[in-house]
């Protein structure tokens, strides 16, 4: 069926309008499968994640509700569940820790108006294509800037664990004020958190197996591992109310207001505004970077298109929905879109039915959640973010390229040592150097033909035939301004080993394109050849590239020709 050119236009802006149209009653059980799974296992992370954030449990249950819903109207991935994480839920922490203290009302009031700031920060990119900016953090950057924040998010939640007193934004500071206060050890809190621990660790790899093992139904095993968490903190929170131990210094959950998210507004203050707008970025590029490799990825086995500009304003309106509802900044989490792939979801609308099944939790569960051991939660976040940590990648990096191993390492100690604002800010810094420097040394070849044939390779890789008299270079990579001198000074030290060269030819077979820099040092190689007797001469040059060298008076003055293909220079030159 055709599509008016007035839904297709307003299609490209809500996704809803595309998939919704052929929505059916298949696709309807598949999801609402996908949201009772994934809905099971976000109700501990999510209230997990605020304690993260240093916000009331129920903030995390509130940005799991409109946001999720307002992302499925805009976004294009069909997979991704949208919602509070836990690097963003650190990084959240951080940003407004030095504002007010940790759950205040002026503490829940900066954590709204950063997710409003991000929010706005993501729909101006969305608005203006401007979705490619996020590529200038490398995958090996974030895989390292991952990693070293799962670390710091996995010692950051021992306080909870073993009950103790530590603050601390990295690594040194954590440990430090943790190993400061292990003499004040709450026994009781340190035995539940370290076996909550180890069931939680166990029922992710074991219990499915041993369901299966015992004649379960696999599908049936997979929900209920998947459930081990909710198991955890039903155990937990009877036997903290069974055993009294908050009278033993056990610390809860409290009480969590029962009902749904409220409207909020986020502070307009300039003062708020400009001590906060620099992580709002950070917070938005991270999160954006993390979600969009996960809806690519998912998308990809199913051959769905992601837009990524699109994805921009999805993740824009989301978290502008959670300033609003009582939320904080939100982005698509890895663990929940995996499984909420893995469980069939077809469509978008498998996070909306999430939204509804976090709002009957808000609506009727959280009065059960008062006897909830913060030490559960604590449990919750380091099994999930340990998952994250990966340091193959060092490994990876250093077999391939050196340069992304340098990349990685310092994102990862920078990470640990001095916190993660500074750290995924050094990685980005760290990887734009990098490729500035690999790209003002471009790979230049000297080029000779294979005999019987009309190819033209590295006279260092192949057996090649050349000419004394004929010098060919082939420049892989573009011309412009940081490596146009680089590109006169090889050619300049070549022609002084070789007294007989009359002819230089520039193959510009991968120049995509050259630059007002580039094309300023190429008419001081011509003039400077020519003072030397030497032609100098193109080839293969590109049609658009043509078109740029068309646009100056270059090519009138040069020394030598343009030709088509490199054949017919040496052809040409020979004779």
């Amino acid at each position: 069926m055709t599509k008016s050119p007035l839904i297709a236009a307003l299609s490209s802006y809500l996704p809803i309008l595309d998939w919704g149209a052929s929505y059916n009653r298949r696709a309807f059980g598949n999801d609402l499968l996908a949201a009772v799974i994934v809905t099971i296992m976000l109700i501990p992370q999510s209230l997990a994640y605020a304690l993260l954030a240093g916000l009331p449990a129920e903030m995390g249950l509130y940005a799991s509700i409109v946001p999720i819903i307002i992302y499925a109207i805009f976004g294009t991935s069909r997979a991704l569940a949208v919602g509070p994480v836990a690097v963003v839920s650190l990084m959240t922490a951080i940003a407004i820790g030095h504002i007010a203290e940790q759950g205040s009302p002026d503490y829940i009031l900066a954590a709204l108006t950063l997710a409003f700031l991000s929010g706005l920060f993501l729909l101006l990119l969305g608005f203006l294509r401007l979705g490619f900016l996020a590529n200038f953090l490398s995958h090996p950057v974030i895989a390292g800037f991952i990693t070293a924040s799962g670390i710091i998010i996995a010692v950051s939640q021992i306080k909870h664990l073993i009950g103790v007193k530590a603050s601390g934004h990295n690594l040194v500071e954590l440990s430090g004020s943790i190993f400061a206060q292990i003499d004040t050890i709450n026994w009781p809190t340190f035995a539940l958190g370290v076996l909550t621990t180890g069931f939680l660790f166990w029922i992710r790899k074991g219990l499915q197996p041993l369901l299966i093992s015992v004649g379960v139904n696999p599908r049936i095993a997979e929900v209920l591992a998947k459930a081990g968490p909710v198991a955890a903190v039903t155990l937990t929170i009877l036997i903290t109310w069974r055993l009294d131990l908050v009278s033993y210094g056990v610390a809860v959950v409290g009480d969590v207001p029962q009902g749904l998210p409220s409207l909020t507004v986020p502070s307009f203050s300039m003062d708020l505004w400009a001590s906060i707008i620099g992580s709002a970025v950070l917070i938005s590029v991270i999160g954006f970077v993390e979600s969009i490799s996960v809806a690519q990825t998912l998308g990809a086995k199913k051959r769905q298109r992601i837009d990524p500009n699109q994805e921009l304003i999805g993740l824009g309106a989301a978290n502008v929905a959670a300033a609003f509802s009582g939320g904080f900044p939100v982005t698509g989490g890895f663990s929940r879109s995996v499984i909420n792939f893995d469980a069939g979801a077809n469509t978008p609308a498998a996070g909306a039915y999430t939204a509804l099944g976090l709002a009957f939790a808000a609506l009727f569960l959280t009065p059960l959640i008062y006897f909830l051991p913060n030490a559960t939660l604590a449990a919750t976040i380091i099994v999930a973010v340990l998952s994250l940590v990966d340091f193959s990648i060092l490994r990876k990096t250093w077999a391939y390229s050196k340069a992304d191993f340098t990349a990685v390492t310092a994102t990862i100690f920078i990470t640990l040592g001095f916190g993660v604002e500074l750290g995924v800010s050094a990685g980005g810094v760290v990887s734009v150097l990098i490729h500035l420097y690999k790209s003002s040394r471009p790979h230049i070849a000297e080029v000779g033909r294979v005999a019987g044939t009309e190819h033209f390779r590295n006279v260092m890789r192949h057996a090649v035939i050349t000419d004394e008299n004929i010098l060919t270079l082939r420049v892989d990579e573009s011309l412009y301004f940081a490596n146009a001198r680089y590109l006169e000074d090889f050619i300049y030290n070549q022609l002084v080993e070789r007294s007989a060269v009359e002819h230089v030819i520039l193959m510009c077979s991968a120049i995509n394109d050259i630059d007002m820099s580039a094309l300023e040092s190429l008419e001081m190689i011509n003039e400077r050849l020519r003072a030397s007797d030497v032609k100098f001469h193109l080839s293969e040059v590109k049609g658009p590239v043509m078109d740029q060298l068309k646009r100056s008076d270059f090519l009138d003055h040069l020394s030598g020709k343009a030709f088509l293909s490199q054949h017919d220079a040496i052809a040409a030159l020979k004779n």
